[in-house]
């Protein structure tokens, strides 16, 4: 990945952090920083507004977070005229299912609870990930609820449907054709089947799963196609609209790619992303 350009840099140090829960998150074992999920705010929040928003996932196997699929990405999303956040998930072998999807699920409820300090449209709020982010991202769409209208929490009130969904070489399934090390930071070592299917997003597309853009290598090494290939034919088993491109090449792990390269798919999600009226 090249080096980040300065305009980057600088939007990054002016980055704020929120948590995801005022207190102790549920099933947290401890109060370290890796115990604590957080939105990192990118860009000046601009209330009166109401922009479009994407919550930014990085991958990392589900046991770590790569730095150059979040910030950056959440920049580019700024730069667009998109509300950029990047998601700090809790992650293995420390946590297991269902603390991730608990962490994605409250980022989408808390960027919408808080939609007018934001500056942001609760009814356009995306969600992006990458690899294990990808999963991650994949479940947010197909896993969600319309909130506790009883609760006394105000982010508690409301829907964790993202509005769109936008997977760079994810992690689908958790069977064969998943990520063996993902899988097991994910839900241990020694799931049931039970276990895996239900969280093998592929199985859980619904006709409430919101439309989806997916970029994959054909040669991915690591994550083979054929996950974004299931995700797409159960969005298209469901009639809804999604966007799938292949790569011929791909390697594992390119985020943005280089500008103009092949990678770069910057151009055609800005371009999908017009057509749901997201972004400049």
């Amino acid at each position: 990945m090249a080096p980040l350009p300065d305009e980057l840099i600088e939007s990054l140090q002016g980055e704020r952090i929120h948590r995801l829960w005022e207190g102790v998150a549920p099933r947290a074992l401890g109060s370290a920083p890796e115990d604590i999920p957080t939105l990192t705010e990118v860009g000046p929040s601009k209330p009166g507004e109401s922009r479009a928003a994407f919550i930014v996932c990085p991958g990392g196997g589900y046991s770590g977070l790569a730095d150059y699929e979040g910030g950056p990405v959440a920049v580019w999303m700024e730069s667009i005229g998109i509300k950029g956040f990047v998601l700090k998930y809790r992650l293995g072998p420390r946590y297991h299912h269902p603390t991730m999807i608990g962490d994605a699920n409250r980022a989408v409820r808390y960027v919408r609870a808080n939609a007018a300090t934001f500056g942001v449209d609760p009814h356009r709020i995306g969600i992006l990930g990458f690899s294990a982010g990808g999963h991650l991202t994949s479940t947010a769409v197909t896993l969600f609820d319309e909130g506790n209208p009883t609760s006394l929490n105000p982010v508690d009130k409301v829907s964790s449907r993202p509005d769109l969904g936008a997977l760079i070489y994810p992690v689908i399934s958790m069977g064969p054709l998943g990520h063996g090390g993902s899988r097991e930071m994910l839900l241990g070592k020694n799931p049931t089947q039970q276990m895996i299917e239900s969280v093998s997003s592929e199985r859980n597309v619904s006709l409430l799963t919101p439309p989806c853009f997916l970029v994959h290598g054909a040669d991915d090494a690591v994550v083979p196609v054929e996950n974004s290939l299931m995700f797409g034919i159960a969005l298209a088993g469901h009639k809804i609209p999604f966007e799938l491109h292949v790569l011929q090449h791909g390697p594992h792990g390119f985020a943005m790619g280089q500008p103009g390269s092949a990678q770069d798919w910057r151009p055609l999600c800005q371009a999908w992303l017009k057509t749901h009226t997201f972004g400049a």
